[in-house]
């Protein structure tokens, strides 16, 4: 831990506690080994861990393609196939990015109609040269998978302004019910210039169609100055979004600073309070701000203090993994593990946390077959989690 001052704050001490509370959990649910298999032990389903891609670095995120082959993207700049014989081969005609900092190759989603037109969209750090410069952004591009070449290609999305900074680029995409792109932009580092700022692209969750046109109803398209593809602003650097199959609303995950992650639902127009609220302190112990909530700011209805760094996320569908249906699952960066959300209507109710020290979960994601898989980096392993049919912990 970095060193503070004589006394703690009240912040400070909350961290503490709660970075204690995870040791004790973590010891709890260690895995046991049985005739040589590992089963995970949870509250309400056991599991096996498979592996299913090795060898990889940084695998951001992947897409389940109609035929049973995945998509992997690699934040250095690589498309895979993991194919059903178990080849990884490689998509030419990927974008180039910047891959520098957190900035690379980042999602890759599925056109809703991929069956029929066989169109994805790529999420990346694009960047230009300005004055000696090498500035870059967040950028999405629409092309249709031919076998294993990238075709048609065009770039729906290009964040504003080009910044210098090699961090918080977002960028999760999910379709909502309503046919329309969803997608995240970090703030760039740029805290007090951009989440609360209109004019610009940076801090905030966007939505678009699918060709990267406009929707008239989008909440400030009307708004002299304001960028229309704003659906929500405040945000720190959302890394998920995912579709609620209940309610049909879009949720979404963001990186608070030290302490302060949130889990939010995404209401058009909504302000998420970055930088003017949050349950985090700077990096360097210092306030940020005085409130954790304030009127007109919506509220988180999930934050973790410490920081768990979330990456990623799904709701649990189908009954494969029964007692998990409708929970949110939740990758972490920093303390290397998955973390299930037990979700009643718009609450989180409960937080159990499995497979510690698995390493950095970057993404996570549900197969159309039901199968949970993780993209975890240090090690860059795609795993499934395969049900057990030992008694769970609850019996």
């Amino acid at each position: 831990m970095p060193a503070y001052a004589t006394t703690f704050s009240d912040d400070q001490i909350t961290q503490l506690v709660s970075f204690i509370r995870q040791g004790i959990q973590a010891q709890k649910d260690k895995p046991e080994s049985k005739s040589n298999v590992t089963v995970h032990r949870s509250e309400k389903v056991n599991f096996e861990l498979e592996q299913v891609v090795t060898g990889l670095d940084v695998p951001w995120a992947m897409a389940f393609l109609p035929n049973g082959d995945m998509l992997i993207t690699e934040r250095s700049g690589t498309l895979y196939r993991f194919t059903k014989n178990k080849e990884l081969q490689r998509i030419e005609g990927v974008p180039q990015v910047l891959s520098q900092g957190q900035g690379g190759l980042l999602d890759v989603k599925l056109h809703p109609d991929f069956a029929k037109n066989n169109v994805l969209f790529l999420s990346y750090s694009a960047f230009k040269k300005d004055g000696g410069q090498t500035l870059s952004t967040t950028a999405i591009t629409r092309a249709r998978l031919d076998g294993n070449s990238l075709t048609d290609q065009k770039q729906i999305f290009e964040g504003l302004p080009y910044l210098r900074t090699r961090h918080h680029y977002g960028c999760r995409m999910e379709f909502g019910r309503d046919g329309y792109l969803y997608f995240s932009m970090g703030d760039r580092g740029g805290t007090r210039e951009n989440p609360q700022n209109l004019n610009v692209h940076p801090g905030k969750i966007h939505r678009i169609k699918e060709d990267g046109s406009i929707p008239a109803d989008n909440p400030f398209v009307n708004k002299s100055g304001a960028m229309a593809s704003i659906f929500t602003f405040g945000n720190r650097n959302p890394q998920g979004v995912a579709l609620n199959p209940t309610s049909g609303e879009v949720w979404a995950h963001e990186h608070g600073p030290k302490g302060g992650d949130e889990v939010n639902i995404l209401k058009k127009g909504a302000n998420y309070g970055w930088a003017d609220v949050t349950y985090g302190i700077d990096y360097n112990g210092s306030k940020i701000s005085d409130l954790k909530q304030k009127a007109g700011i919506t509220d988180a209805i999930k934050y973790w203090v410490p920081s768990i760094a979330p990456s990623g996320m799904a709701f649990v569908t189908g009954n494969r993994y029964k007692g998990w249906e409708g929970d949110l699952l939740v990758g972490s960066l920093s303390y290397k593990f998955l973390s299930r959300l037990d979700v009643d209507g718009n609450r989180v109710i409960k937080e159990e946390r499995l497979l510690s020290d698995i390493g950095r979960v970057r993404d996570v994601r549900q197969s159309p077959d039901g199968y949970i898989y993780l993209a975890v980096e240090n090690p860059g392993v795609i795993y499934r989690l395969v049900p057990s049919d030992e008694p769970n912990a609850g019996n």
